[in-house]
């Protein structure tokens, strides 16, 4: 039973939007970026949401290795392609930009593909691919990241946890969205388990001993020093075919750094040679497959829907009480979650305050007084 107070989605919506004016982003820029965190609270992943508002964002900002004003320079463009430089501007104002701009090329052409290099945090990967399904399109997005991942048989963070994200119009209430990383969990979980003072499961990642690693704060250390990596998708070693979230890792590190020519694996730690903080320089890409210029968007969505149906329709296992696919627990916690609000942690609610507070605003929270 969720014992953390719920927000009104309006409040922190408005809240967000004027932080991240205080900090020099434009209005509608800030909305947008406002938009795709709270996107991870409607669609209860959390570790991307209102947890992550301040210290991916703000505190980048204000640590002068994120521009709060995006300049969003077309590098190439042809009718179906474009690649972009986002100036280490906001990653989730630049991925807006570059997925409409795909979204209209398909409708003209039935597919749009864009690249772009020296950008920021993007938010969640499903946010891009589904507004693709919003337009009766095929979404297909991913993005490298930080150095987190360790080759199957290797110790070494090297490669990001890279999402290689889809969305599928339906004939239903929800799209099909596959949003996940390629590594078997992500720096975001693991912030949210130290946040929340829990221990990260066994397995999830090793040390450079090559022995499992627990202790949240002290992962979180070694995954910024170089002493801890993340296992890919499946596990470590060969076993349980850890090797196959290595290699689709490896996909999406190459097709967000090679057609854009942008920066790869250890160029993105965030630090330079001596230490010290520099912009994360990331590569996104995105495309957008219309459904219409195949068989009709109206019989995609329909197969779509019936291989979904049939899917949860079948067999379940012993005790369990129902099948899911991708999208569906996400749109079950919407449907809880819409009347409610966003529920916030202490920790959160003390780094809301704290913004607040810093900036002025003119914010009255419910949960005051409860963490004092």
């Amino acid at each position: 039973m969720e014992t953390r107070p719920y927000v009104a989605w309006d409040l922190i919506e408005d809240f967000m939007v004027d932080t991240f004016k205080a900090v020099g982003v434009p209005e509608g820029d800030a909305r947008i970026c406002a938009d795709v965190l709270l996107e991870s609270d409607r669609r209860g992943i959390e570790s991307h949401g209102c947890n992550r508002f301040k210290p991916i964002y703000i505190d980048r900002i204000e640590a002068g290795i994120q521009n709060p004003v995006t300049e969003f320079e077309i590098l190439r463009e042809s009718p179906t392609t474009l690649v972009a430089d986002a100036h280490d501007g906001m990653g989730m104002v630049a991925s807006y930009k570059a997925m409409e701009a795909i979204i209209e090329k398909a409708k003209k052409y039935g597919m749009g593909m864009a690249a772009v290099r020296n950008s920021t945090h993007y938010g969640i990967a499903g946010y891009w691919a589904m507004m693709a399904a919003k337009e009766g399109m095929i979404g297909i997005t991913g993005t490298n990241a930080r150095p987190s991942i360790a080759p199957t048989f290797g110790v070494e963070n090297m490669l990001g946890t890279n999402p290689l994200t889809f969305a599928f119009p339906t004939d239903e209430e929800f799209p099909f969205v596959l949003d996940c990383a390629t590594s078997i969990t992500q720096r975001g979980k693991i912030e949210f388990y130290a946040r929340s003072g829990k221990d990260t499961p066994a397995g999830m990642v090793i040390g450079e001993d090559g022995s499992a690693m627990t202790d949240s704060h002290e992962i979180l250390k070694g995954l910024t020093n170089g002493s801890a990596a993340l296992a890919p998708l499946g596990g470590i070693g060969e076993e349980l075919a850890g090797y196959k979230g290595y290699g689709y890792a490896t996909v999406v590190e190459i097709l967000s750094a090679a057609l854009q020519a942008g920066s790869f694996l250890k160029h993105l730690s965030g630090m330079d040679g001596q230490g010290n903080k520099q912009p994360y320089h990331l590569g996104h890409f995105f495309i957008a497959i219309d459904t219409e210029a195949f068989m009709g968007k109206e019989t995609f969505s329909k197969i779509c829907g019936d291989i979904l149906r049939d899917l949860r329709a079948s067999k379940k296992a012993p005790g369990q009480e129902r099948i899911y696919t991708a999208g569906e627990k996400e749109y079950l916690v919407w449907q809880e979650r819409k009347d409610k609000g966003v529920p916030v942690g202490e920790a959160v609610q003390k780094e809301f305050i704290q913004m607040r507070d810093k900036y002025g605003l003119p914010y009255k929270f419910n949960f005051e007084g409860e963490t004092e």
